[in-house]
């Protein structure tokens, strides 16, 4: 009997469609890993695991409450609401919590090197240039790098496959893919609903309008 290929590269989910795109672009040869920081969304944690469940592939859920400075702008500073509308430059600001990417990166690269694979892939997007640093491709380049030489013993990859990309250009290769977009998660509020206001919502109802989609989204406003 033939035997299974070995799995050799990992993926992070989030929950959100750009993620879940990743995840159904690569399967079956992939594992998810996703992060529970104690983000105001935490909500998305739960449809990450249901896309890894439905996507058939292994996962783990990394515990990272601990470092506080990522609960803290996670949270959007306790009571303070996320931005809404279309994100500026400063209200993008709002949501950055710093270092995340390379954080949560590092522990993707250690899993990899340990587990026997070598390739760690991320949804940073086009859309994430402007604000976000660490969604660049000069610092996904150096950080590839830097990867590689701390695990010289056994070479890790970073990859971010859509960071010349739309978020409509994503929606629309999802669509290809059959990604179920209804089980995916954006919104900053973390309502029973997506709140339809703030700047991921914005963002993810214009994605599926560019792309010419359906959007199968509830939204409460």
């Amino acid at each position: 009997m033939e035997s299974e290929p070995r799995v050799t590269r990992i993926a992070l989910i989030s929950g959100g469609m750009d993620s879940a795109v990743l995840l159904w672009s690569m399967r079956p040869n992939v594992k998810a890993l996703m992060f529970n920081y104690g983000q105001r969304h935490v909500k998305e944690l739960e449809f990450a695991i249901k896309l890894a469940c439905m996507a058939d592939v292994e996962f783990e859920v990394a515990d990272l409450i601990g470092i506080q400075h990522l609960i803290r702008a996670g949270s959007q500073s306790g009571s303070e609401l996320p931005p809404e509308g279309h994100y500026t430059e400063m209200s993008m600001k709002t949501t950055i919590v710093p270092n995340r990417n390379s954080i949560m990166l590092s522990i993707a690269c250690g899993w990899a090197a340990a587990t026997g694979c070598d390739e760690v892939f991320f949804a940073a997007h086009a859309g994430d240039h402007t604000i976000y640093p660490d969604c660049r491709a000069d610092f996904i380049d150096a950080f590839s790098s830097v990867m590689q030489l701390a695990n010289a013993w056994s070479p890790v990859t970073v990859w971010a496959p859509f960071v010349g990309k739309t978020k409509a250009q994503i929606a629309a290769l999802g669509a290809g893919l059959g990604v179920p977009f209804d089980l995916t998660w954006s919104c900053y509020v973390g309502g029973q609903v997506h709140c339809g206001k703030c700047g991921t919502c914005v963002e993810r109802r214009e994605a599926f309008n560019l792309a010419g989609l359906e959007d199968p989204t509830t939204y409460a406003s």
